[in-house]
């Protein structure tokens, strides 16, 4: 089967679970496809989880997930050495960080110090313990839900981190069509324990290194210049997107460029992954009036095409 077969077969696997939710879906394949880590922020039950957990299967990945709460520590994550008196010596007990998917269930009910152990993770792969660097497995994702900002017991995570997770996507509601097919139908648990594995690790690297290799013209990283260049012309945002992130918006725009089955970046594919790319790392200016995803949009409105 070739790569774009598997895409189709992937994307469809994906959608039969998350149902009415294929710019989502397609957000979260494209995020993990460029490598990055992914945000999922929403309310309480409307598929966060289910949605982390299809990812990581489909794409046929070792995956562990931890619950974050309140006096959760950084050992809980990354491990910790624990005396074997039959050896004479400390043995390293691997903590859940060691997977290919870590999924981190409403990680802003942690600590800020517990969020903090994350960064090293998620920016170089490897985790410092007790003096020894470990390396991670490869791949190497974090997909992490959070609860909105205004329930009790959440802690907003550090500018740092959030800078870290290459999207932020939110579920939303489902439609009324959606609803009813989630009402009459099975158990999405049911559907999860049975979902095949649609590629294997070493197919997503791959996938990954065509990902890469997608082609950016010259005229179209002009015009995504030109919209890092209006974020941080303080008409729109308190700060602009930093190097990093405008790095981080190509890579995404060359996945999404690739699940349409495209070999080129074209403006759509930029102007359909900014939002979820930048967002999360903007503040909008006091005058906007609305809220980052809206102001990105808003801005997108103003910069000419290409």
């Amino acid at each position: 089967m070739d790569t774009q077969a598997k895409i189709k077969a992937l994307l469809s696997q994906l959608n039969s679970v998350i149902v009415g939710k294929p710019t989502q879906v397609q957000d979260g394949v494209a995020c993990l496809l460029a490598g990055g880590h992914l945000l999922i922020e929403d309310a309480p039950g409307v598929g966060k989880t289910t949605l982390a957990h299809a990812l990581a299967r489909s794409f046929g990945l070792q995956f562990s997930r931890v619950q974050f709460t309140a006096d959760l520590m950084p050992s809980d994550l990354s491990g910790v050495s624990i005396y074997d008196r039959n050896q004479n010596a400390f043995v390293f007990h691997p903590g859940p960080v060691f997977a290919q998917v870590l999924l981190a269930d409403e990680i802003n009910r942690a600590s800020p110090k517990t969020q903090s152990a994350l960064l090293e993770a998620m920016e170089e792969r490897q985790v410092t313990i007790e003096g020894e660097t470990r390396p991670l497995p490869s791949p190497f994702f974090v997909i992490a839900t959070q609860n909105p900002q205004e329930q009790l017991g959440t802690h907003p995570l550090p500018e740092s981190q959030l800078d870290r997770f290459l999207m932020r996507i939110s579920l939303g509601y489902p439609d009324r069509a959606s609803e009813r097919e989630l009402l009459a139908g099975r158990d999405r648990r049911d559907l999860l324990d049975k979902l095949p594995a649609v590629l294997t690790p070493q197919e997503l690297q791959a996938v990954q290194q065509q990902v890469l290799a997608v082609h950016a013209a010259s005229p179209l990283l002009d015009y995504l210049q030109d919209l890092i260049a209006a974020t941080r012309n303080g008409r729109w945002f308190v700060q602009g997107l930093s190097p990093r992130a405008g790095l981080a918006v190509l890579r995404a725009a060359k996945a999404q460029a690739l699940l349409n089955a495209r070999d080129y970046v074209a403006p759509d594919d930029v102007q359909a992954v900014l939002p979820q790319t930048a967002a999360h790392r903007l503040v909008p200016v006091a005058s906007a009036g609305r809220g980052a995803s809206e102001q990105v949009r808003a801005m997108l409105q103003a910069v000419p095409l290409p």
